[in-house]
Formats: structure tokens, C-alpha cells, sequence
């Protein structure tokens, strides 16, 4: 069963000003290594259907995912339709800013069978690919942070 997977950080700006970076889904792109882009049909709220291209190496394809969450300057999260996984950035006021930390987690279902194969034989196994997941997401993590910072 995948595992729950977790990055976070700190960032020296409020939580307003990390909210106006992390919900401009216009800039995921900037952010993700793993996003190509990311547009949600009639606006950024809960409920909102998205449509989305992502890539791995020189592979892109496409996603859709529904915002399961959307709570100004305390939480975002988007339910990725194609594999139940949800994508949740929650942001917590510190004393120098905002603690700002990105989770995956897996439906009770799990990830569909066809994805367990496809992480097996293409793309090095469930450990790696979660280790690969962590990456993205401290990428994702750092670079929201030097925008949120500027």
C-alpha cells in the first residue's frame, strides 16, 4: 500500500502573501517539476474541476483533479480523479512567517491497479517512485518559497 508522503518548510512571508503564490494554479508550472499546467474550469474554489498536464522525463499527459479544499491563507488540497490520490498544502502563521507543508495521501482503495503495474515495471518500483514524489515535492516546496520570499 503507498505510503502517506510529506514535505514542508519555512517561509519568511505571511500567509496571505503564501496563499496569493500557492493558489495562482497559473504558476504551478513554475513550481512543480512536475507540472506542465494546471487550470481549474470556472475559477479557483472548492468543488472546481481541473484540467491538467504533467510530465515525467520527456513523457506528458494529462489529469484531472477536483479541489477538495479551499480555505484562504490555511489550506488548499486537489483530488487527482485518475489515481484517488489528494495533494493537500497546509499553511500554519510562525513567528517569522508561515510553515508551510505539502502531503500526498492514497485513497482507503488504494492506487488503481494499472498504476501499481506502471510504477513497478516503468518506473523503478514503489520506493523509488515515492522517494522521486518527496523530491518533487521539496522542489516544489523551495521554489513556492523564493516567490512567496520575493
Amino acid at each position: 500500500m503507498p505510503n502517506t508522503l510529506e514535505a514542508s518548510i519555512d517561509i519568511a512571508a505571511s500567509p496571505e502573501k503564501v496563499w496569493s503564490v500557492l493558489s495562482d494554479l497559473s504558476r504551478m508550472s513554475e513550481f512543480s517539476p512536475t507540472t506542465v499546467k494546471m487550470v481549474a474550469v470556472g475559477g479557483v474554489r472548492e468543488g472546481a474541476f481541473t484540467v491538467n498536464l504533467n510530465k515525467v522525463g520527456w513523457k506528458i499527459y494529462p489529469t484531472t483533479s477536483r479541489i477538495a479544499r479551499f480555505e484562504p491563507n490555511k489550506a488548499f488540497a486537489f483530488r487527482m480523479n485518475e489515481n484517488r490520490t489528494t495533494w493537500t498544502y497546509e499553511l500554519s502563521p510562525t513567528a517569522t512567517g508561515t510553515h508551510l507543508v505539502e502531503t500526498r495521501t492514497v485513497d482507503a482503495k488504494g492506487l488503481p491497479g494499472w498504476l501499481q503495474k506502471t510504477i513497478k515495471v516503468a518506473m523503478g518500483g514503489e520506493e523509488k517512485f515515492e522517494a522521486d514524489l518527496v523530491s518533487g515535492m521539496e522542489q516544489t516546496l523551495s521554489k513556492v518559497k523564493v516567490a512567496a520570499e520575493r
